[in-house]
């Protein structure tokens, strides 16, 4: 079915850089947007980042300025650099699957990102 798949999550240290994955597959209609969220313990999930088809894109104020958003046609990455402790969470990719007259969304299983010294 429906599949999100996410990778490249892994520790780091403060300032670094990591580069985060999501491929889309076994899919019908369109996937469209995708975003990255994220879920540190015992905090909500929050949106970090979201791009469409259309080109717009939508950071989190907290990651304006070090995170990147970009997408190929099944694939969203999410180029984040100048880590800082407070990015540790455990990221999640999300989509919009959609067809004729039905719309579902769709949620990766997660990766953990850890950014401590």
């Amino acid at each position: 079915q429906v599949q999100l798949v996410e990778s490249g999550g892994g520790l780091v240290q403060p300032g670094g850089s990591l580069r985060l994955s999501c491929v889309a597959s076994r899919y019908i209609g369109s996937i469209n947007p995708m975003a990255w969220y994220r879920q540190a313990p015992g905090n909500e999930r929050e949106l970090v980042a979201i791009i469409s088809r259309s080109g717009s894109l939508n950071y989190a104020d907290s990651v304006k300025g070090r995170f990147t958003i970009s997408r190929d046609k099944d694939t969203v990455y999410l180029q984040m650099n100048s880590l800082k402790v407070e990015d540790t969470a455990v990221y999640y990719c999300n989509a919009e699957n959609s067809g004729p007259g039905w719309r579902q969304n769709i949620w990766g299983q997660g990766t953990q990102v850890t950014v401590s010294s």
